[in-house]
């Protein structure tokens, strides 16, 4: 037992000694999140490393970006396949993009605190609003790459996005504009979404969105984009429509 004490305290020296401060903090980072010991730290680095525009070959998340975001559909895709042997195609998509939309992965990217682990930059990028979400994604393409696709799966499923935490979204809306045109494509009536520009007293450009069922104008938002300003609009509709109609629990089928 002492022996293996000795070995162990030697081990862990000779690894301080091979990484820079920098990757020995990045390490022991990760194996709190992912309770193993990475194996390549030159992936994680540049999983957590931002954009340089000083530089025409810069290494950035970007590329594990992509390649953790079709690893992870495939391993969620897997999983509600076999959780959900009796539901269909369409309620198999809903749940797929309930896990894996921006909004989701942002917030376990937040909760993992993974901006935390970015690494230090000259120029440092500006930080856009998904970083945390694109953090993740370059997370889980490092972690395939490290590990391989068996241990990825179990990493992601048992500590990053567990069966208990997909459970919880499955009543939860992710899209109100996609739920009120499922529904509308039922009841075989006409949504429809007419937005346009406002410019405010302080000159700051606003996109307004009135939702009309057939010739009714049934509610209206305002936000900084057509997209955000769309679907506040749309969550203001259906809280009307839900009341006469019950949306939701229409809408709930396999």
């Amino acid at each position: 037992m002492e022996l293996q004490k000795y070995f162990s305290k030697f081990l862990l020296k000779k690894r301080k000694r091979q990484l820079t401060e920098r990757d020995y903090f990045l390490s022991t980072e990760l194996k709190k999140v992912l309770g193993a010991e990475v194996q390549n730290i030159a992936l994680y680095r540049e999983a957590f490393s931002l954009k340089n525009s000083s530089k025409n070959q810069d290494i950035n998340y970007e590329r594990l970006e992509f390649l953790g975001d079709s690893v992870l559909g495939t391993i969620i895709s897997c999983h509600l396949f076999q959780t959900y042997p009796q539901a269909n195609e369409g309620y198999l998509t809903q749940m797929k993009s309930k896990i894996v939309n921006r909004k989701n992965l942002n917030k376990l990217g937040e909760d993992l605190r993974l901006t935390d682990l970015l690494q230090k930059q000259n120029n440092s990028a500006a930080l856009g609003e998904n970083i945390s979400g694109n953090l993740f994604e370059a997370l889980i393409g490092a972690i395939y790459l490290d590990f391989h696709y068996d241990f990825c799966r179990k990493i992601i499923m048992e500590k990053l996005l567990t069966p208990s935490e997909i459970n919880k979204l499955e009543n939860k809306i992710v899209s109100y504009k996609g739920l009120l045109l499922e529904w509308s494509q039922k009841k075989k009536v006409n949504i429809k979404y007419e937005t346009c520009e406002e410019i405010q007293a302080n000159k700051a450009v606003m996109f307004r969105c009135h939702v009309w069922l057939g010739d009714e104008k049934i509610a209206n938002a305002t936000d900084t984009s057509k997209k955000k300003a769309e679907e506040k609009a749309a969550q203001r509709a259906f809280y009307i429509l839900n009341k006469k109609e019950n949306i939701l629990g229409n809408s709930k089928t396999l």
